[in-house]
């Protein structure tokens, strides 16, 4: 979890090996390797909290986020500023959360 607040959530997902989802997996829960849980490349999922409305980015736009994200680090935002960017990402968001 990056951001929790009233309003959003922002977890960050990343990418897994194949191999290494093996470690600590319970292999008698799944039947065979292509049933087992990988991740392949990294993504963010941003939670709406106000609309009940999630938004999954990957590739290039998870790019894109994480450079936002590796600015926030440079020159720490307010509030504010980071509400204000999230909602311009919910605004793409079309999942409602009892399909999540």
């Amino acid at each position: 979890m990056l951001y929790d607040s009233e309003s959003f959530s922002v977890t960050h997902l990343a990418a897994v090996e194949p191999d290494a989802a093996l470690t600590g997996l319970d292999l008698a829960a799944t039947d065979t390797p292509a049933e087992r849980p990988v991740l392949l490349r990294h993504g963010f999922e941003i939670v709406d909290k106000r609309s009940g409305k999630e938004l999954y980015l990957d590739g290039s736009w998870a790019e894109l986020f994480q450079q936002r994200i590796a600015a926030w680090q440079l020159n720490t935002p307010t509030e504010e500023e980071v509400e204000d960017t999230l909602a311009q990402y919910a605004e793409l968001a079309q999942t409602p959360l009892t399909l999540h």
